[in-house]
């Protein structure tokens, strides 16, 4: 890719400048290390990485099975297994080449207290930005629990925003009755942007034995199966978020570059890869360049003219 090409995909969230508006995912790379085994793929080709989502102490996660295929899709339950947020602070962190790309530390807590001191504690480390998993449907405690009220949704917000200077994102939960007010509260609670969607809660049932394919009985579904839901939420929120300079990484079943494309015309300034990786862990450069040909065949010159560009039907 010529060098045209790269500035027609550089973009800005947040403040922090990427490479192109592509974003891995918080559960589907690891600690950002993973994919980089994989001979062809490269950091440099995503504008963020999302790290594993991290609690204050280790967990072990849920019970097998974790994963199961989905027609267009696939649940899991992974259950924020995780080596604790000193041993990432201390140990991880130190080993990433942040000359790559910028990396995002994923937040996760069972009680308000513990989100803010996770926060705390990456707040003092060479991290980039912060998300916030208030939507993760694996977990017993917190999780959804969070995510799915507005009011602990913008508490956990607000007292993460005290203990950190860092770029704040919100990874919001599609399992709510709405998405756009909650939004909004945690727009007033002090967060940066948002993650648009998390994934939804569902079941797959082994037939024979009668009995559910996941071992904690239900997981997140994710892939291409969600992506129309994605995008209204999606659009839902942006509808609060351009009157306030308010940016989103939109995902959900982004395979392609016109799945990107959709997601930035509803009103994403960056759109996040998760389970494609699992279909073609090089699937990011092809991406991009897709997106460099739909802008030179628009006379567009960046992606940010194309952001919320959607013409709603009369």
């Amino acid at each position: 890719m010529n060098e045209i090409d790269k500035q027609m995909l550089a973009s800005e969230f947040c403040g922090m400048k990427f490479d192109t508006p592509l974003v891995l995912l918080s559960g589907c790379v690891g600690f950002g290390e993973e994919y980089t085994r994989v001979k062809g793929f490269s950091n440099r080709d995503v504008g963020a990485v999302c790290l594993k989502g991290t609690t204050l102490k280790p967990r072990l996660g849920n019970p097998p099975h974790r994963l199961a295929e989905t027609p267009m899709g696939m649940l899991n339950s992974i259950g924020l297994q995780n080596p604790g947020t000193g041993y990432v602070v201390n140990n991880i962190l130190p080993a990433l080449d942040f000359s790559e790309t910028r990396f995002i530390a994923n937040v996760s807590g069972s009680t308000i207290e513990e989100y803010q001191e996770v926060t705390r504690l990456f707040d003092d480390s060479p991290i980039d930005a912060i998300e916030i998993n208030i939507s993760c449907p694996n977990v017993k405690e917190g999780g959804v629990v969070f995510g799915n009220d507005p009011a602990m949704s913008a508490r956990v917000v607000e007292v993460c925003r005290a203990v950190t200077k860092k770029p704040l994102i919100t990874k919001l939960s599609p399992n709510q009755t709405d998405i756009a007010g909650n939004a909004r509260l945690c727009i007033e609670a002090g967060t940066d942007g948002f993650a648009v969607i998390n994934t939804l809660m569902g079941m797959a049932i082994d037939i024979e034995n009668r009995v559910p394919v996941i071992g904690a009985n239900q997981g997140g579904l994710s892939g291409p199966a969600i992506k129309p839901i994605a995008l209204l939420k999606v659009h839902q929120v942006y509808q609060v978020c351009k009157h306030h300079d308010i940016p989103i990484i939109g995902q959900g079943g982004i395979l392609t570059a016109e799945d990107a494309i959709e997601f930035i015309i509803a009103g994403a300034s960056a759109v996040g890869i998760g389970t494609a990786l699992f279909y073609d862990p090089l699937v990011c450069p092809k991406i991009n360049q897709g997106i460099v040909d739909y802008l030179k065949r628009h006379e567009l010159t960046e992606v940010s003219q194309l952001v919320g560009t959607l013409a709603l039907n009369s």
